[in-house]
């Protein structure tokens, strides 16, 4: 008998369920999981976790789903003074749950892949170990020596 690798995309719900939509792809690029102090206070939780996607498929946001989202675009400090790249954050408008958020790059470029939050998407694998763990220098938990883990970002990871 032949296998079928006809895998469905995954489901994205809000806390409230106002926003839904199927994920671009069946399986996230990467999962990581983010210890910086933003994501703690943006889950109110010890990291945050966001499964990459391609953007395509996703965006541009079909008008219903974007009807549906506010946006808030955040730029680090460090970047507001140079000008540099910005995120754009997308909650649901009902009960503000983050949803989505993608790098804008300096000159105005979305990223060509997009961040959907863990806990939003149905069905997701929380591989602990298989996901990488970020900006572990302002962690509040320990994680295993032997799990992929950066103090900030993966050197090959261009942030600029």
């Amino acid at each position: 008998m032949a296998e079928t690798t006809d895998a469905k995309p995954l489901t994205v719900r809000c806390q409230c369920g106002n926003v839904a939509f199927p994920t671009p792809a069946a399986k996230p690029i990467t999962v990581f999981y983010c210890h910086c102090t933003e994501c703690q206070k943006q889950t109110s939780s010890a990291f945050g976790t966001s499964a990459i996607f391609p953007a395509a498929g996703l965006f541009p946001l079909a008008p219903d789903l974007a009807a549906r989202l506010t946006v808030w675009t955040r730029r680090p400090a460090e970047e507001e003074e140079k000008g540099g790249r910005s995120l754009d954050c997308y909650f649901c408008s009902a009960c503000g749950s983050r949803v989505i958020h993608r790098i804008v790059d300096a000159d105005g470029t979305p990223r060509a892949t997009v961040s959907i939050k863990g806990g939003c998407i149905e069905g997701l694998e929380w591989d602990w170990a298989g996901g990488m763990h970020i900006y572990m220098r302002s962690a509040v938990i320990e994680i295993p020596a032997e799990w992929e883990q950066y103090e900030t970002l993966p050197p090959w990871m261009n942030m600029k």
